[in-house]
C-alpha cells in the first residue's frame, strides 16, 4: 500500500492536472455508464380496471409477454426472491463481497461453476446489457455499474425493476406477465408455492416447460419453502401446504374482458414502450356483468340473423366511461368480431329526434304539446314516411316524440332548420357529421346522417349533466357540462371551466324532454301503439334505421347513461331489428344492474306559466275562448299562437251565415276549433269527438274560398312529384291513383288532366287513371268554383 501510495503521489505532483483530468473522466464515466432508458425493450400494452385489474393485453412487438414496468411487489414474491438469490440485499450496495467469497468457494470445491455470486441489482444490469457473454470482464463492469445502481435507485425500485424484466420461461418476461400466463390471476393473489416457484424460475425458466425435469423445480420450490420456514417467514403448516401445491401446466389465455378498447387505446402508445400500460374508468363488475348480458342475449338474437350489438355505460356526473363492450361476446370470424361498433359510424334512426325537441324549446320555437301536422308529406324529391305508413293529421309534438313519428319529426326539422340542428349537433359532441348540412337535408332527423353509439351515449350523458348541475351552479351553465367520454383513470378529475350564463340547452329545456321521453310507446303486432314505462324513471329513447339495419336503444338517469345498438356489422337488415324489441330488452337489464338514481330535480327558475288553448296546446289566441296555464320553460312565450280556432257565425238552426246577410241580433257568435282539410281528413278518422265546420246557410256563404281558405285540398299527387310507374304481372303498365278531400265530402269534385275532363267523384275522392310518360298538369274543381291545379311527372324507368 505505501509503495502504491508512493507512486501515486509522484505521478500527482508531476502530472497534477492530467491525474485529475484522468480521474474526473472516470468519475463522469460512472455516473453515466447507465444505458438510458435501462430497459428499452418493448412492451406488452395493458388494460386495467379502475381498480387496477387486468382486462386485457397485448403481445409485445417482438412476440414477447413483457408487461409494462410496475412498482408495486407483493410482499409474498419479495421475501421468497430475496431469500432465494440475495440474502443481503438490504444491506449491500450492489454487490455482495461475502457473496462472492462463498461463490468462489463453492465453485473451488465443486471444481466448476455453480454459483456466479450477483446479487439482485447486478442480475438487474445483466438484463439491462442484453446477452453479454458470462466472464469475469462483463462481471467486473455489472458489479461497478451495480453501485451505480443503487446510488440512482431505491431497494424497492430495483426490486420492481428485476419483477418487470427477468424471464420466466418461454416468451414470458415479468412476474406479472408470468403470474396472468401461469396461473391465470394478480401477482398479489399468489399463494407461498405459487411466488416461491416464480421466485426460482427466473433463475432456471426452461424448468417451467411440461416435460422438461420439472421435478428439478419442484425440489428448488420447496427447498425455498425450508429456507423461508427456517427464517420464520412462514410457519411449518403453510410450508407444508405450499409443498402440496402442484405446478401450472400450459400457460393461460389473459382475460379478454374489454378487448376493443384495448385496441383503440394502443395507437396512443405506440411510442411508449416502456409506459404501455392504460388505467381505464371501466368498472369491472360491470365491465362482466355487461358482457354476460349480451351473451344472454345472443341466442335470441342469433335466431333471427343479427350477430352483433355493443354497450356502453357511462357516469353522469364524470363522464367515466364504466363499461365498454365493443362487439358481441363468442360472435363467429365471418361477422366481424373484431369490429369496434361502438366507434363505428351507423345510422341514427330516430335516436336524435330528443335533440331536436330539446332545441327546439331551448329557443322557444315550440311549446312541449303543440299540435303537428303528421300528412302525406313531399319536400321536393324527399317523402318522409311512419314506420306503419300511417297518419293522424295533426299530433301533439310530445307524442309524436314518443311514438318517433317521422313526418311530424321532419316538419319539425324543416321550421327549426337543418344547418342549426347540424350545428347544434356537432356542438353536442356528434363528430361523425362530416359533409355539410345540405348534404344530410331534412333525412337528418330520420337517419340520413350517420352516429356512433360512443357519441350519443355521451351526448344523452351530459344533458343529465347539465340538468344535475343547474341548482350545483346557481342556475348557470359551465363550458365543462359538455365534453367528450372519459375512458382514463387519471383523466377523470379536471379542473372545471369557467361559468356561462346560458348553454347549449336549457336545464328547463332537458327536463321536459326527459319527462316526455319516460313514456316511450312501441308498435304492436297488429300496428296499434302501446306505452310502454319501466319500473325505475328511466328518460329513454329508441331508433331504427331505414331497412332495419341498426336497432338503438339509450336511456339515461341522473347517475347514469346507458347505450345499446344492436345490428349486424356488414350493413344486413333483418325482419325484427327494431329498437324497441331488439336493442331496449338489453337496456333494461342492464339498468338492472345499476343502483336506483331517482329522478331529476325540476329547474322551476327557469319554468313560467303560459296560457294555452288546450286544444291546440299552443299558445291562446284571441279565438280561443277556453284557455288552461301550464307550467313550461320559460323560453316558450316566444312560441306559436293558435291559429286553428275561429269565430263563427250561427243562425237558429246552426248553419253557418255571414253577419251581412243575416241579423246580427238573430245570429250567435261562436269559437270553433278547425283542422286545414288535408289534416281534418286524417284526423277525423283517428278521432270521432273532432267537430267538423257546420255547412253555409244557402244563399249565405262567401264566394270564392273565403274565410275557410280553399275547403279542396290535394292528398296526391303533389306539386312536382315524379311518379315511377311499375309494369304490372303480364307487361301492362301501373295505373296511378290521385286523392283528394274536401272539407265537405258530399261535395261533387270534378277531376280535369291537361284540361281533358276525367270525371267526377263524391264523398270518397279518389280516381284512377293511366297518365302518358312525360309532365302532366291536375286540375279540380268543387261545386262551387273552387279549383286547385298541380304539377307532376310520369317516369316509366
Amino acid at each position: 500500500m505505501k509503495l502504491l501510495k508512493s507512486v501515486f503521489l509522484f505521478f500527482f505532483k508531476r502530472h497534477r492536472w492530467k491525474t485529475l483530468g484522468f480521474f474526473l473522466v472516470l468519475l463522469l464515466l460512472y455516473i453515466f455508464c447507465l444505458p438510458r432508458p435501462l430497459f428499452d425493450a418493448p412492451t406488452s400494452m395493458v388494460l386495467e380496471d379502475r381498480e387496477g385489474g387486468l382486462l386485457g393485453a397485448s403481445i409485445a412487438k417482438d412476440g414477447q409477454w413483457r408487461f409494462p414496468y410496475s412498482e408495486d411487489i407483493p410482499e409474498k414474491f419479495k421475501a421468497a426472491i430475496i431469500e432465494f438469490e440475495d440474502r443481503r440485499f438490504m444491506k449491500h450496495w450492489g454487490v455482495d463481497p461475502k457473496g462472492i467469497a462463498r461463490a468462489v468457494e463453492q465453485n473451488i470445491r465443486n471444481q466448476r461453476v455453480v454459483s456466479g455470486g450477483s446479487t439482485i441489482t447486478m442480475q438487474v444490469i445483466r438484463l439491462a446489457r442484453g446477452d453479454k457473454k458470462r466472464n469475469v470482464f462483463n462481471k467486473l463492469i455489472e458489479a461497478i455499474m451495480a453501485t451505480r445502481l443503487e446510488w440512482g435507485y431505491s431497494k424497492d425500485e430495483i426490486l420492481a425493476l428485476y419483477a418487470t424484466n427477468a424471464p420466466f420461461g418461454g416468451n414470458v418476461v415479468g412476474l406479472e406477465s408470468a403470474s396472468w400466463r401461469y396461473y391465470g390471476k394478480q401477482p398479489e393473489l399468489l399463494s407461498w408455492g405459487e411466488a416461491a416457484t416464480m421466485a426460482v424460475l427466473p433463475n432456471s425458466p426452461s424448468l417451467i416447460h411440461p416435460g422438461r425435469n420439472r421435478k428439478a423445480l419442484i425440489e428448488k420450490r420447496n427447498r425455498l419453502l425450508d429456507r423461508l420456514m427456517e427464517r420464520g417467514i412462514i410457519d411449518a403448516t403453510t410450508a407444508e401446504l405450499a409443498k402440496e401445491e402442484g405446478l401450472p401446466d400450459k400457460p393461460k389465455p389473459l382475460p379478454r374482458l374489454a378487448p376493443h378498447l384495448l385496441e383503440s387505446v394502443k395507437p396512443s402508445f405506440a411510442n411508449k414502450n416502456r409506459r404501455s400500460r392504460f388505467t381505464s374508468t371501466l368498472d369491472p363488475f360491470l365491465q362482466e356483468r355487461s358482457n354476460s348480458v349480451l351473451k344472454r342475449h345472443k341466442p335470441r338474437l342469433d335466431g333471427n340473423g343479427i350477430h352483433n350489438a355493443c354497450i356502453m355505460i357511462q357516469d353522469v356526473e364524470t363522464g367515466a366511461v364504466l363499461a365498454y363492450v365493443g362487439n358481441m361476446p363468442g360472435t363467429a370470424k365471418e361477422h366481424a368480431p373484431d369490429v369496434d361498433i361502438i366507434r363505428a359510424p351507423r345510422s341514427t334512426g330516430s335516436i336524435l329526434k330528443p335533440f331536436l325537441y330539446a332545441s327546439m324549446l331551448h329557443e322557444g320555437s315550440l311549446l312541449p304539446s303543440e299540435l303537428i301536422s303528421d300528412i302525406p308529406t313531399t319536400m321536393g324529391r324527399y317523402r318522409p314516411e311512419n314506420y306503419y305508413d300511417t297518419y293522424d293529421g295533426v299530433v301533439p309534438a310530445d307524442r309524436a316524440l314518443i311514438r318517433s313519428l317521422n313526418i311530424p319529426a321532419v316538419r319539425m326539422l324543416q321550421r327549426y332548420s337543418t344547418p342549426k340542428f347540424h350545428g347544434k349537433l356537432k356542438k353536442m359532441g356528434i363528430s361523425t357529421l362530416n359533409k355539410p348540412p345540405a348534404h344530410y337535408g331534412l333525412t337528418l332527423i330520420v337517419g340520413g346522417a350517420e352516429g356512433n353509439l360512443f357519441d350519443i351515449t355521451n351526448a344523452y350523458a351530459s344533458m343529465a349533466r347539465v340538468l344535475n348541475r343547474y341548482y350545483q351552479n346557481d342556475g348557470k351553465y359551465s363550458p365543462d357540462d359538455w365534453h367528450e367520454p372519459v375512458l382514463q383513470l387519471s383523466e377523470v378529475e379536471k379542473p372545471r371551466k369557467g361559468k356561462s350564463e346560458t348553454g347549449l340547452l336549457s336545464a328547463a329545456a332537458i327536463h321536459q324532454t326527459f319527462e316526455t321521453i319516460r313514456y316511450v310507446e312501441r308498435p304492436t303486432d297488429e300496428g296499434e301503439w302501446e306505452t310502454f314505462e319501466p319500473e325505475e324513471r328511466i328518460a329513454w329513447k329508441t331508433g331504427t334505421s331505414f331497412g332495419f339495419r341498426d336497432a338503438w336503444a339509450v336511456g339515461v338517469t341522473p347517475r347514469y347513461a346507458v347505450g345499446v345498438w344492436v345490428g349486424n356489422a356488414d350493413g344486413e337488415g333483418r325482419p325484427g331489428l327494431v329498437g324497441a324489441y331488439a336493442a331496449a330488452p338489453i337496456l333494461f337489464d342492464l339498468f338492472e344492474l345499476l343502483p336506483a338514481s331517482g329522478w331529476f330535480d325540476v329547474p322551476e327558475d327557469e319554468r313560467s306559466e303560459l296560457a294555452i288553448c288546450p286544444k291546440s296546446q299552443m299558445l291562446a289566441g284571441p279565438d280561443c275562448v277556453v284557455k288552461d296555464t301550464i307550467r313550461v320553460p320559460a323560453s316558450c312565450d316566444r312560441g306559436k299562437v293558435c291559429p286553428y280556432h275561429r269565430k263563427i257565425f250561427l243562425d237558429e238552426q246552426g248553419k253557418r251565415v255571414q253577419p251581412l246577410c243575416h241579423p246580427p241580433l238573430q245570429s250567435r257568435e261562436k269559437s270553433w276549433f278547425v283542422l286545414p282539410p288535408l289534416e281534418e281528413y286524417f284526423y277525423t278518422s283517428k278521432n270521432p269527438s273532432y267537430k267538423k265546420l257546420p255547412p253555409w246557410r244557402e244563399g249565405c256563404f262567401p264566394e270564392g274560398n273565403g274565410a275557410d281558405g280553399n275547403p279542396l285540398q290535394l292528398i296526391y299527387p303533389k306539386e312536382g312529384m315524379k311518379i315511377y310507374v311499375p309494369k304490372e304481372y303480364g307487361g301492362q303498365k301501373g295505373r296511378t291513383v290521385f286523392k283528394a278531400t274536401h272539407r265537405n265530402p258530399a261535395q261533387e269534385i270534378h277531376w280535369h288532366l291537361d284540361d281533358q275532363y276525367l270525371g267526377t267523384t263524391q264523398h270518397f275522392h279518389e280516381l284512377e287513371t293511366n297518365p302518358a310518360k312525360g309532365k302532366h298538369v291536375l286540375t279540380l274543381v268543387d261545386e262551387g268554383g273552387r279549383n286547385i291545379s298541380v304539377s307532376f311527372e310520369i317516369l316509366e324507368k
